[in-house]
């Protein structure tokens, strides 16, 4: 059965994803202060809830494969 979000993401993918999208989002805070920083929204939403739409519609999973 297919589910709207997947859950195709490694473990230690959506760690880096979720630490990379708090990175960009903090420059809009400090350093540069751009609004560009709020492309971080997009890996630290994919990375908490697991599921890449990318992956999703070119079939890709990263996810350690069921025993």
């Amino acid at each position: 059965m297919s589910s709207i979000l997947p859950n195709n993401e490694h473990p230690v993918e959506r760690v880096l994803r979720v630490l990379i999208g708090l990175g960009l989002l903090s420059i809009v805070f400090v350093g540069p202060q751009t609004l560009w920083g709020l492309i971080g929204i997009v890996p630290l939403l994919t990375g908490l809830l697991g599921s890449c739409p990318l992956y999703t519609m070119v079939g890709l999973s990263t996810c350690p494969m069921k025993r």
